[in-house]
C-alpha cells in the first residue's frame, strides 16, 4: 500500500460518522447490512447516510452490490487488512510491543477473533 492511499483511507475514517458505519459493518461480517438498517441502527437521515456510505465506497473501505431496488454494503476486509499490514509493518523493529496487535497479526487470526465476538 502506498503512503499516499493510506492516508486517503484514514481521511475517511477521520469522520466520526463514517468511523461508526465502517465499524458497524466490520461487525456485521462479510454478510453486511443494508443502507436503511444501518441509518436505523445510527440514526442517521437517509441524505447523511448516503454521503457517508459514498465517500467510503470511493476509497474502498466498503462495497455497495445492488439487492432489486435497495443497496447492500458490506466491509471491504481486503482493503482493511492491507491498512492494518501498512501501518503495523516493521514496527518496533520487528520486536512484539503492541499485544493487541500481535494476538491477531495474520488475516486468519483477525478473522477467527472477530468470529469469537459474541
Amino acid at each position: 500500500m502506498e503512503t499516499l492511499n493510506a492516508a486517503e483511507l484514514l481521511a475517511a475514517l477521520g469522520h466520526e460518522s463514517r468511523l461508526a458505519i465502517f465499524r458497524l459493518l466490520i461487525e456485521a461480517g462479510p454478510e453486511g447490512n443494508n443502507a436503511s438498517a444501518i441509518g436505523e441502527h445510527l440514526g442517521m437521515a437517509p441524505a447523511t447516510l448516503s454521503f457517508h456510505l459514498s465517500h467510503l465506497s470511493r476509497v474502498g473501505l466498503i462495497v455497495g452490490e445492488r439487492e432489486s431496488r435497495f443497496i447492500h454494503y458490506s466491509a471491504n476486509y481486503n482493503t482493511m487488512d492491507d491498512l492494518i499490514a501498512f501501518l503495523t509493518r516493521n514496527c518496533c523493529q520487528g520486536t512484539a510491543c503492541l499485544p493487541k496487535t500481535a494476538a491477531c497479526d495474520t488475516t486468519a487470526k483477525r478473522r477467527a477473533h472477530i468470529a469469537r465476538k459474541p
